[in-house]
This record gives structure tokens, sequence and C-alpha cells, in this order.
């Protein structure tokens, strides 16, 4: 259905020449689904950006074919293309945000592409989207669809996305982390409906994700990307019973699960390098602990080790003595001792956080939204509390209602103390004071990072502002050291937030928010953007920091592999309540309540042959 080969795709930037997609060979048959997986930065958005000739204006394909049932792509005239995008091949974006229009009604958006593709129209096209919206999980679709994306939480814009992205039945579908701002039981509707439409449609998927537990479950073949290279690609069985590439094994290390609890999960050293260099060896060779001289001074091939299973690694060369890859050094290093509880840091009782409806011409109050409706919990220093739920459940309100950030916008009463003070009655100058005790990362990387502000402006504001004794060269060089913490170069500092993956951006938000030291961190999906080698290394960090300066964390995530690796208590939330709470022993173990049990039921399982 769709054969890719030898595709070269180049960018124009400040640093020089930037080669993104380094001679990439796939192919995917009719009803398939193929991974493409690899850490942020690998070139893994850039291939489906150049597949689609959606690339930004500095960029442009070089060479390559892009051959689409029997059409090469690449030489359709522009105006044509618009006939092959929506319709016969179409693309889920990665950050909904940035992807819907914020001026048109979800259903408009919709019915935009059902119009434009199909000979549906008017009211049929909008009961046409108003039952997308049903498929992809929106609750009352009939009301939501005269919604605007800005009503909507990430997972519910996530869902209109796939919706948007489904509807007018293509052949193709490029599905861009398509589940990353899911919770576990939507993940696992859409996964469901992904599936269905591909044996009733035969559509044909690149499924572009660094979530190996959702590859496991729904793709045949697999191809591992890095540096812009593709350095693996086998059958999907095959893969994970058998990965070849060191980069590979890395992966299979760094995943947390309940396993791992208690000691540090393995990660790369260093990053991805940068593809404005002429390579003169392999790429991965820096990071890798299997690396011989010649890795250094000649570049590796893509080379078949069997006739499903091709890998570009000198260990699988014939002048090599195979074997496999030595697993990361630190993935049997203990880490600190579990935490102990301390001081309760967060008290929080009777919470609750009442948006109000506004009708008329006066726009009188006549009800309320009751976003969180009447939640107890502690945290104590040294402690993570996971906040779970589905989308919409009220968890996100709960942060930043504690941080402050809903003053004016609702009703909020209950009670709320960090350290003894509560925080609902600070003002001026104790609110300040209060916020060098609290943070937060958001969810969304892009909203929260200022576009107009370099990255050593955004890190150094909070300490600039809530640590004001420090020294201008002291906030340079603690920025710098975070960088490099969290998996960045000091090279960073003097980019823009528009100018790293959505990963990347991620980390930055992570830094900003550790910058200033806090007690207690509130963390709103903070790996959901990452891939599973930064998720190690962020979770490594958060850990550390934990262990050194007993730092609390309430953890907003809907990755119950980080839940168990991570978490030392769970409270369960759904429609504004706490269902279920206890610690994470207890609720992994023995869940008590039925909406838990399906929560757990949900969750993607690695597939892992013997």
């Amino acid at each position: 259905m769709l054969e890719i080969n030898a595709l070269t795709t180049e960018l124009n930037s400040d640093s020089g020449l930037i080669r993104a997609v380094d001679a990439l060979t796939l192919t995917i048959r009719q009803g398939e689904t193929f991974a493409l997986v690899g850490e942020s930065g690998c070139g893994k958005s850039m291939t489906a950006l150049s597949i689609l000739r959606l690339l930004p204006d500095s960029g442009r394909v070089m060479a390559g074919s892009v051959d689409l049932d029997g059409t090469d792509i690449m030489q359709v005239p522009e105006a044509r293309m618009r006939d092959y995008r929506g319709r016969r091949i179409s693309i889920i974006f990665q950050e909904p945000s940035t992807s819907l229009n914020p001026v048109m009604t979800v259903g408009r958006q919709i019915t935009e592409v059902i119009e434009r593709h199909t000979a549906v129209r008017g009211e049929a096209a909008l009961a046409k989207a108003v039952d997308w919206l049903k498929r992809v999980g929106i609750p009352e679709p009939e009301r939501r669809v005269n919604d605007y994306p800005f009503q909507m939480s990430g997972g519910q814009k996530q869902r209109v996305m796939i919706a948007i992205a489904l509807a007018a039945e293509p052949d193709v579908v490029i599905a861009d982390e398509p589940t990353t701002a899911l919770d576990v039981t939507i993940q696992a509707q859409i996964l469901d409906l992904l599936k269905e439409l591909q044996q009733s449609q035969k559509m044909a998927m690149l499924l572009i994700t660094h979530d190996l537990a959702i590859v496991s479950q729904m793709a045949q073949r697999v191809a591992l990307m890095y540096a812009g290279q593709v350095v693996e690609v086998a059958e999907a069985a095959e893969f994970f019973a058998r990965p070849l590439h060191p980069y590979a094994v890395n992966l299979f290390d760094a995943l947390p699960d309940e396993s791992k609890r208690g000691r540090e999960l393995a990660s790369i050293a260093g990053s991805v390098p940068a593809l404005n260099q002429t390579f003169v060896g392999c790429r991965f060779a820096d990071r890798c602990a299997d690396a011989m001289d010649r890795c250094r001074s000649q570049v590796p091939e893509l080379g078949e080790f069997s006739s499903a299973h091709t890998v570009r690694c000198f260990l699988y060369d014939s002048t090599s003595v195979v074997h496999k890859p030595t697993h990361s050094r630190q993935a049997d290093q203990q880490s600190a001792a579990e935490s102990l509880a301390g001081a309760t840091v967060l008290e929080v009782r009777d919470y609750k956080v009442w948006f109000p409806i506004r009708k008329g011409l006066f726009q009188r109050t006549v009800g309320h939204v009751k976003a969180v409706d009447g939640v107890s919990f502690s945290i104590a220093a040294g402690r993570t509390l996971a906040l779970v739920g589905e989308s919409g459940s009220g968890k996100t309100t709960v942060g930043k209602a504690l941080l402050q950030l809903l003053r004016g916008k609702a009703q909020i009463s209950g009670s709320a103390l960090l350290s003894g003070q509560p925080l609902d009655h600070l003002n001026g100058s104790d609110l300040r004071q209060a916020r060098q005790a609290v943070q937060i990362v958001f969810q969304d990387p892009f909203a929260s990072l200022n576009p107009r502000m370099r990255v050593n402006e955004i890190l150094e504001e909070g300490i600039a502002s809530l640590h004001p004794e420090v020294t201008p060269l002291e906030r340079r060089e603690r920025v710098a050291g975070l960088l490099e913490k969290v998996g960045l170069t000091r090279g960073a500092l003097a980019r823009y937030p528009h100018e790293f993956s959505g990963g990347q951006r991620q980390r930055l938000a992570i830094a900003r928010a550790l910058a200033v030291e806090p007690k207690l961190i509130v963390a709103d999906e903070p790996t959901s953007a990452l891939d599973v080698s930064v998720q190690a290394q962020i979770l490594n960090l958060l850990k550390q920091l934990q262990g050194e300066m007993g730092v609390a964390y309430l953890f907003i995530t809907h990755n119950f592999g980080v839940v168990e690796y991570l978490a030392h208590d769970i409270a369960v939330m759904k429609n504004g309540q706490l269902l279920e709470t206890g610690t994470a022993q207890a609720i992994l173990h023995k869940p008590q309540h039925a909406y838990t049990k399906a929560l757990l039921a949900a969750v993607p399982r690695l597939v892992k042959a013997a």
C-alpha cells in the first residue's frame, strides 16, 4: 500500500543543514500496522511530515520516492495532493493543541473533512461527525460537537484529532503518538477502533510511538529509528523476542515496571547526536557499551540477520563475532532505599472546585460544573502520590487549584495546607514565598513555555524571581547543570522552544520546575511526551531528588508502568471524586472498586516472548 524508498529530508537551520531523515526505506502492506519507534529527535515525526509533504518552509525532500498504491506522491502537484491528504492518506498529529483550529468548533472541523472528501453534506455530515465523536469516546457527543477545542481536556482534544483523521476513512493513516495524551481506558478504546477500521477498510497504518507495550499489541512489523536512520527492522514477534541492536536492548531495559521498583532504571547516557554533521562511523557509537574501534571509523549498513530481521550493527557483520549486546551497566544498580514517610507536606481536606455555568445577556450563574467535588488526601515528604483516572475526571483541576491558578475562575472550598499554611488564603508576598516550595509541570509543554524566550531565560526566570539571592553566574551554572540532568546539552540554552521536539520541550518544562528546588512538585503527565529512554532518565532523576532532598510528588498520570515503578500511594479519581485510595501495593494487586479494576484491565502490557 505504501512503499518508501531512500527518502531523504533536509532542513535549513542557523546551525547548518540538518539531514533529519537519511535514505529511509520501508514498505507497509495493506491492512498492516507498521510501528516506527525511537527516541525523541530521531526523525520519526519528520518522516511522517515528509510522506505527506507537510514540511516547514525550511525543509524539503532531497531524494527518494513515496509510492502510495502505485502513485509516487512526491511527484504529484500540490493542488492534486490535497485530494490525497485526508482521503487516501491522513495523519494524527502528536500535539492536538497546536493542530486543531481554535476558532472553529470541533464539529465543523470534522465535517470539513467529510464534505471535502466524500459526497456527504449538511445535516448528514454533522450526524456523521457526531457519530465519530461517539466512536472515539467523547461523552455527550451531540452537545460537545458545538464546543471549541479550548473547552476540552488534553485527552479529549486528542480524540477529536483522531476523529478528524479517520472521518474520510483513508487507505493509510500515519498515527504520530496517537494515544500519548489519553488515559488507559480511552487508549484501549482507540486502539480497538483502529484495529476495527483496519479489518473493515483494510487500512494500512504507520504507527509512530515510544510505547513498546502498544507496539507489541498493535504492530505486525517494527522499524527502530536512530539519528535519522533506520537501525533495525523485524517482524514484531521477532523484535520483542530477540532485539539485536544495542539501542533496542537498552530501550527494553529502560521500561519502568514493578519488577524494577527500588532500583535505578537503565538509561542511555547522552542524547541523540546533532544531525548537522557528516558521520564517519556508527551514529550510536558514543552511547554504546559494545562499541568497537571500527564503529567509530566505518558506517555500518543495514544488513540481513535473518529472512525477517535486518540490523545496522557490526556486532552481526560476517567479519565479527555475533553476540547479544550487553545490557546497560546501570540496569542492576540499586537506587537509594525506599524513602520513609516524613512530615506531611500537603494536606487536602474536602476540596471542591466548582466552575460557574453562566447564561443570558447578563451572564448570570445558573449552575456549576463540579470538576472537583470533595477530595481528601495527604502527601508526606519523600513520598509520591499517583493520581490516576480517565481524562476529564478532574485530576489536572486538582493540581491547578492547589497552586492557586484558578482563583477568580472557579468557586473553591475546603482546605489545602502546604506545610501547615492554608494555600487558599495566601496573597502577595506570602503566596510568592509558598511558590518557592511548590511547582508544577504542565501536561502540554508547548503551551506552557514562552515562545519568545530562549531556554536560558525560561529556566533562569523562576530562580531570579523566587531566589533573588542567587547571583547571575550561579543561575547560569545551575540551569546548565539541570539541562544535562534531563538529557539536553548546554547548547540548548540559546535556542527557542519551537526548535525542540515534543519530548525535548517536556524535558525543559521539568528542568524549569526543578530549578527552584521545591518541596512539592505537581507533575501533570510529565513523561507522557517522552520516549522510554528519556523517561527512564527523568524517573531516575525524580527518584534521586526525592532521596536527596525529600521532595514530594503529586504525580498525575495514566501510565501505569510509571505508577508501578515510582508511586508509594495511589488515588483513583472519577467525575471529580476519589473512588479508592491506598498504598501502591494494595491498589495494584488488590483493587476494591470496580472502576479501579477496569482501569488496570485496560493497561497495555508488553508481550515479550521467551
